[in-house]
């Protein structure tokens, strides 16, 4: 090799600038689609919950017990179950098919909305109230952001 001569490695300016061009492009267009799994993991959630407010309407009508159901500080649906009928309170967690009290996962970055505020109370007729002794007959919707809202039927208790 003579001292004239000289070994060409690397990339060119231009190319460098076209790789970033087409890098940028392609993170436009591919990032919002990154955005649904936050609605899956939202839809998630409510599926869970609406499994679980079945299994605690089941519960009352088929043990013809009281059930209560909350969601906790960090959205997850928690259920108990009346010691004896006819009863003044819940005291015993009613627990699902895999043994927890506690239904769902943590809703993806939301809290969880109840209207009207507060329990359902499931009574063994299968009405949802908003107190434990059945006095007000209510339907409720809860919502968290990211999936659809789920209904409860006050006089049949259906959830939807």
């Amino acid at each position: 090799m003579s001292s004239t001569e000289h070994c060409a490695r690397g990339f060119t300016v231009a190319e460098l600038l076209v790789v970033l061009v087409l890098a940028g492009v392609l993170a436009a267009v591919a990032l919002p689609k990154l955005d649904v799994v936050g609605q899956f993991g939202a839809e998630g959630w409510r599926e869970q919950t609406v499994a679980g407010l079945r299994w605690a309407q089941a519960t009352a009508i088929g043990h013809r017990r009281l059930v209560c159901a909350s969601f906790d500080g960090s959205g997850l649906l928690q259920l108990r179950v009346a010691a004896a009928n006819p009863a003044g309170d819940c005291s015993a967690a009613l627990r699902g098919p895999d043994g927890s009290d506690r239904f769902g996962d943590t809703p993806p970055g939301a809290a969880v909305s109840v209207v009207p505020n507060g329990s359902l109370y499931f009574q063994p007729s299968g009405q949802v109230t908003l107190d434990a002794a059945g006095n007000s007959v209510a339907g409720r919707e809860i919502s968290v952001s990211g999936a659809s809202s789920i209904r409860v039927a006050g006089q049949s208790g259906h959830v939807e």
